[in-house]
């Protein structure tokens, strides 16, 4: 049978320092060990099972039918715990998989459960290392069953009969009401002694306590809990516990068009991608990552401040070279499959505006000081006056020619904002006359050369045509208000120029077979955070009503799990790119938490909404932030 599922058929378990990928057919098809960027054991999402897969689910009835057998899945509460169902001819039968938070080596649990009557089941484990290049020598070892490849050794504890066929641990079973089987999958170095087996219904209470237990302290109390809440558990399953640092997704190279070569690694920590997820945890009260990813950033950062990284490895790693993996076909024949990227050697400026900017939302929401930090923080400013002004790669990482682009200088006008602000209120010590003045310059002359006032929008990059759907953060971080004509010109051009049928928005025009601005050929789905900064830039432009549909639509995006990708097809209607994305959850959040404010305070006349920004310095005498909780940064 030729199987083909959806990137939106998959759901996600993981430990907070791995994780993996659950297809509703009950197949494992992604899991890296140790780490998120070690790897993959099972890579047969990037091309078939027989690149390794676990799959656990009713055995095909022998008369070739489906046997009726049909799924149903969900996270038991506020946890990643998985539940997949099935009814069968037979009965019905549940699977529960969980990662525990580590405590030791990395395991994935799989509790089988009879629900009613007696259900036939085969879990068929096919350990692939190497991103599926290898077979491994398995063997059984005082009872239990190892796959040992290299430096890897994966042992399977459980309590039915287990077989190795033709390189597949294979286990045929029943289970009838009110009877569970469990399965545990350790991951250990193959020079070292065998992990202990665990209590499996232990575990998971265990598991199931940690999550719910964090979950509690989200202090976002207003409409839209539920998915703002399951797209916080999904940021916190991409955070790596022992260093804090966050990885943009934990896959690589799922496409952004199905056949395409848009395709890349998305297991590092972007310092954009990073910053944004602390905003939204932040925002709903989580200081403890915050503080950890701090800590991260000094490690990855502060040795040599003047040869700022984009993105490092999760433990602050600097070499992410890019190759390919030849051996793999590719998700649905996307190739080429890479394995590090080679963005992280860009220069891109707007990232400083996003640290900074956390830096400050810390301080604002009362992380403790950190005089470190202040250190990094004036290293980073005097680097960034220094190189405002060049050319970069911007936040979309082209392959092309630099530009100067018109987001990277907004937030370029951010870093020097915040710092100031940070200063006033004496969490920094720095003159603040050339930045105060700085300011002032950056603005100007992104108002003079990066608008067209004959289209009456803001474009991509100085002097060009295109538009970028970043430009609908102008309003968000304060540098102009939203009842600019400008805002108000730019949000209408996106709408028109970059916006699917269906109303959803893409990053920047791309071209097909030619190369466009970002030096690539092909083209791309509806890019779901550019759709939520619509959802901002409307509701804060005063139309709210407009931005609550289009949020609603987003949400009807999201898979039946509440994840979503980082990309949509709105012709093929499916989810493209990797997956979970930190960037589309994020956005959810801080949509979410936008709406709920501004639908308190809207104005009955409509029209733009005050919201607490920083002001814009074309606007007047600026006034000193009141929200900073803390005296220092």
């Amino acid at each position: 049978m030729n199987r083909l599922p959806r990137i939106e058929q998959y759901g996600l378990i993981g430990d907070m320092q791995t994780s993996a990928h659950v297809c509703d057919d009950g197949s494992i098809d992604w899991l890296c060990l140790p780490r998120f960027d070690s790897s993959a054991v099972f890579a047969g999402l990037l091309g078939t099972q027989e690149h390794g897969s676990w799959q656990i689910a009713p055995a095909p009835p022998t008369d070739g039918s489906d046997g009726g057998a049909v799924a149903e899945r969900r996270y038991l509460g506020d946890s990643l715990v998985l539940e997949s169902g099935w009814r069968t001819l037979t009965g019905s039968v549940r699977v529960l998989d969980f990662m525990p938070p580590r405590d030791g080596a990395p395991q994935v649990i799989r509790i089988v459960e009879g629900v009613t009557g007696e259900v036939p089941m085969v879990s068929a484990l096919r350990p692939r290392p190497g991103y599926g290049r290898v077979s491994p020598w398995i063997h059984e070892v005082g009872g239990r069953m190892v796959a040992e490849a290299g430096a890897d050794a994966l042992w399977l504890d459980t309590g039915v009969q287990q077989v190795e066929k033709d390189g597949v641990i294979v286990s045929a079973f029943a289970v009838a009401a009110g009877q569970s089987v469990a399965f545990v999958l350790s991951w250990c170095p193959s020079h070292a002694a065998a992990p202990v087996v665990p209590d499996p219904e232990a575990a998971l209470a265990e598991t199931l306590a940690f999550w719910q237990d964090w979950a509690k302290e989200c202090t976002y109390d207003g409409p839209f809990r539920e998915p703002v809440v399951r797209s916080l558990i999904a940021l916190k399953a991409m955070t790596y516990a022992p260093s804090g640092g966050i990885v943009a997704a934990p896959t690589t190279s799922l496409p952004e068009e199905i056949g395409g070569g848009r395709n890349w690694d998305y297991r590092f920590t972007w310092l954009r991608d990073a910053s944004t997820t602390l905003a939204a945890l932040l925002g709903a009260g989580y200081r403890q990552e915050a503080q950890a990813w701090r800590e991260w950033l000094l490690r990855a950062v502060a040795g040599d401040p003047e040869d700022l990284q984009i993105m490092y490895g999760i433990t602050g790693e600097r070499d992410l070279r890019e190759d390919v993996l030849s051996w793999l076909p590719g998700y649905e024949g996307s190739a080429p499959v890479r394995v590090g990227n080679g963005a992280a050697d860009q220069l891109q400026l707007d990232v400083y505006g996003e640290v900074i900017e956390t830096l400050y939302l810390a301080h604002q929401n009362g992380v403790a000081h950190c005089a470190d930090t202040a250190v990094l923080h004036q290293k980073l400013i005097e680097h960034l006056v220094q190189r405002w002004q060049e050319p970069d790669e911007g936040i979309w990482e082209i392959r092309g020619a630099r530009r100067h682009f018109v987001h990277s200088k907004v937030m370029a006008w951010v870093a020097i904002d915040r710092t100031i602000r940070l200063a006033e209120a004496g969490a920094l010590d720095m003159h603040l006359d050339t930045l105060v003045e700085l300011r002032e310059t950056i603005h100007r002359e992104v108002c003079t050369q990066g608008f067209d006032s004959e289209r009456n929008t803001f474009t991509q990059s100085y002097g060009s045509q295109e538009l970028d759907a970043a430009t609908l953060l102008i309003p968000r971080v304060g540098f102009l208000p939203p009842d600019d004509p400008r805002v108000i010109g730019t949000v209408d051009a996106v709408r028109r120029e970059l916006s699917t049928p269906d109303g959803l928005v893409r990053r920047y025009p791309t071209i097909g077979n030619h190369a466009g601005v970002d030096g690539l050929k092909g083209d791309e789905g509806a890019f779901i955070l550019c759709s939520f900064w619509l959802v901002d830039a409307l509701a804060l432009t005063g139309r709210l009503d407009e931005a609550h549909a289009l949020f609603e639509r987003l949400l009807a995006l999201r898979n039946d799990l509440g994840l979503l990708a980082e990309e949509y097809d709105p012709v093929e209607q499916r989810q493209l790119g990797n997956f979970p994305q930190a960037f589309s959850h994020t956005g959810l959040i801080q949509s979410a938490r936008l709406l709920h404010l501004l639908s308190t305070q809207s104005s009955p006349h409509g029209g733009a909404v005050a919201v607490p920004a920083p002001r814009s310095p074309s606007r007047g005498p600026r006034q000193t932030c009141k929200a900073l909780t803390s005296q220092h940064a």
